[in-house]
């Protein structure tokens, strides 16, 4: 029988990435371990292949090969103490910056430490041997191939990167004897643009900036942005820590994470600015087709899985260098023109909302003064506030980077230090509050401090709707949402102790309360004490309020809800324009009813979760592929077709994590596909 390529994923995704990035030469050494990728790499024929039996000996021939070449060399060798003996010539070249990839074949990482025959930890590896060290794991799943996919990337780029040297991949290996992978099954490349390089083309399409946390911008960056958007027809999606304030600004949680899909949430390429971002926007595949990062550190930070560039240089000499490239046609209509119309149409259905974070957010919002910094708590407070603008002149920070709990007042106590003639304002939950209680007491605290409490008594962000604590009811109390700690919404505990720091203290309990307090708290003047309101909620009334935002449908929306719970799989009766069949499930189904589904309609591929089957051939004409690569098949209808109805659930919200929402049951769809004419 014919061999073809090894079925083990994690070495078809080296195999292909060594041939995007330009890897041609290979130094292999005899072994067990390695022989998934060897063989692969031997049967696929374009690569160059020299044979070394000494591991020492093939990493200073892989020396003098980059070096007389001036192209990356590979290296790639068996298990046990094959690995160790690449030291010296590794050594040699990481101080001369030759560009070697040392691919060291591995047994899984479990078995280390069990006195398994040749299996020894590469886990720590000299600090003068590679520039990089990264470990490939066996792929079982997309996750598994996309953490594989973007390891190597990072490896294979690292090796010209910044003067260059030498990398390290570890790859693991199941010792298959399965090569019957006819068809090399794509991986995602990754490129990294420096300031020199040829930039790639924009081409025609939606465009969106999604900006992360983001320090104060300077007015050249904000200008520089602006014209791009202008010239690109693009639209900035933020939230308030992004701290953009320019006019093609849109706050976009408000449109962006709530159960319903919208239309406008749709990019051809999404531009990545800042760091971490707590507004959690749901970038699916099939939102967002392509990403490219803006980074002066030149990471391969991959936040949304569709990472093609990233561009290591300031942020506004990337989009300067696009403005030139500009033609300069921009539609009558700019996008950002519809963004804010929809959100002005989700706003005003905002129904009466109970009394609970999100209520204050909206009646505190637009009231706060010009000048003041906001900072907020994390997850509940912080989303909130992300549905609500406040004035251009206000920066909005929250501990997003390490994502705690456990510094937020002490954070705001810093930044009130440094500008005592502003006001700083502090929004965050019980547990939050009572983490960092102690730093009320700091005697630099000044009279510039504004502080809201919302005091829910526990963790009301396991008590949403929405999170997975929430099926637990009443048993996530005790343990999972902490809830009756420090004092149990005592309405004396915090007041007592504010008042005793000479704080200005107002406890609330209601809406009417709260309204009258609030022209103090949004006062622009500063007083002659710091101010902290507590605010006494239940946190049924923050999950409600909660659900009444995610569940508002505006006039461009559709009636796709993401996290819905379904019973059976989503049944679609009507579908304008063209499709193309795809069947999930390359099992004993599939192929029972594949000549009566090829009766009906032309099919090319079955998709699957199983790894092994990925780039095989199922049945005659039809190739088995990955959920990644079903993410770019255009006008994909998914057929499911899988015996037990559990798997069949579990791929059915698969699906719509996925955001693919064109699928449905074999059974179901069989009945009327030929009178409905699908294909």
């Amino acid at each position: 029988m014919e061999k073809y390529y090894s079925s083990e994923r994690n070495a078809q995704c080296l195999v292909y990435l060594l041939k995007k990035h330009g890897v041609k030469k290979i130094v292999a050494s005899p072994g067990s371990t390695n022989i998934s990728f060897v063989y692969s790499a031997q049967y696929d024929g374009e690569f160059e292949i020299y044979s070394a039996a000494d591991e020492r000996s093939a990493a200073y021939i892989a020396c003098g090969l980059a070096a007389e070449s001036g192209e990356p060399v590979a290296l790639s060798c068996t298990g046990a103490t094959a690995s160790r003996n690449y030291m010296s010539g590794l050594t040699e070249a990481y101080y001369r910056k030759l560009p070697i990839i040392a691919i060291t074949s591995s047994q899984p990482e479990c078995n280390m430490g069990h006195n398994k025959p040749q299996a020894i930890d590469r886990s720590v590896v000299p600090k003068d041997i590679v520039k990089l060290s990264v470990n490939l794991p066996a792929v079982h799943n997309a996750q598994d191939e996309w953490a594989c996919e973007v390891s190597i990337n990072k490896a294979l780029l690292e090796v010209r990167h910044r003067g260059g040297g030498p990398v390290h991949i570890n790859l693991t290996s199941l010792y298959s004897s399965d090569f019957s992978v006819q068809y090399l099954p794509e991986a995602k490349v990754i490129d990294r643009i420096m300031h020199d390089d040829k930039f790639p083309e924009i081409k025609e399409g939606k465009i969106a900036i999604f900006v992360g946390a983001h320090a104060k911008w300077s007015e050249c960056l904000e200008k520089a942005v602006d014209k791009f958007c202008e010239q690109y027809n693009a639209v900035v999606l933020c939230d308030h820590t992004s701290n953009y304030k320019g006019k093609y600004r849109v706050l976009c949680p408000l449109i962006t994470n709530r159960d319903v899909r919208n239309d406008l949430f749709s990019f051809d390429l999404l531009i990545h600015m800042g760091s971490v971002s707590g507004a959690y926007i749901p970038f699916g595949a099939k939102s967002v087709k392509e990403v490219w990062r803006v980074s002066e550190d030149g990471e391969l930070c991959d936040t949304f899985r569709r990472l093609r560039y990233v561009f290591e240089m300031t942020e506004r000499s990337f989009f300067e260098k696009y403005i030139d490239l500009s033609n300069g046609n921009v539609e009558k209509e700019h996008c950002v023109e519809k963004w804010k119309r929809e959100y002005e149409r989700i706003y005003e259905k905002i129904s009466e909302l109970p009394f609970s974070n999100i209520w204050i957010a909206k009646e505190t919002a637009k009231k706060l003064p010009d000048n003041s910094v906001l900072h907020m708590g994390i997850l509940n407070s912080l989303r909130s506030w992300n549905f609500f603008e406040v004035s251009d002149s206000i920066l909005g920070y929250s501990n997003v980077g390490g994502f705690g709990i456990d510094g937020c007042l002490s954070t705001l106590l810093g930044a009130s230090m440094s500008q005592q003639d502003k006001i700083f304002y502090a929004f965050l939950g019980d547990l939050a509050f009572f983490y960092d209680i102690n730093s009320l007491a700091n005697r630099h605290l000044g009279n510039n401090l504004r502080i809201l409490l919302v005091n829910n008594g526990g963790g009301a962000e396991f008590k949403m709707y929405s999170h997975i604590a929430a099926n637990l009811g009443d048993k996530a109390n005790d343990y999972v949402a902490a809830l009756g700690h420090y004092g149990n919404k005592s309405n004396k505990l915090v007041k007592e102790y504010a008042e005793n720091l000479g704080f200005k203290y107002y406890g609330v309990s209601n809406k009417e309360e709260y309204l009258e307090i609030l022209p103090e708290f949004v006062d622009e003047k500063i007083g002659d004490r710091p101010i902290l309101v507590e605010v006494f909620v239940d946190y049924e009334d923050d999950s409600k309020a909660l659900k009444l935002i995610n569940s508002i449908e505006g006039i461009e929306t559709k009636g796709i809800t993401k996290r819905m719970q379904i019973k059976k799989p989503n049944r679609i009766n009507n579908i304008d324009g063209k499709i193309k069949i795809v069947p999930w499930g390359a099992g004993n189904s599939f192929i029972k009813y594949s000549s009566a589904l090829k009766k009906i309609c032309d099919i090319e591929y079955v998709c699957d979760n199983d790894a092994s089957k990925w780039g095989k051939e199922i049945i005659d004409g039809v190739v088995c592929i990955s959920p990644q690569e079903l993410e770019k098949v255009e006008n994909a209808f998914v057929l499911i077709m899988v015996d037990n109805g559990d798997v069949a659930l579990r791929i059915a919200n698969q699906l719509l994590d996925m955001n693919v929402t064109l699928f449905d049951n074999y059974n179901n769809w069989v009945q009327y596909a030929n009178e409905l004419e699908y294909c």
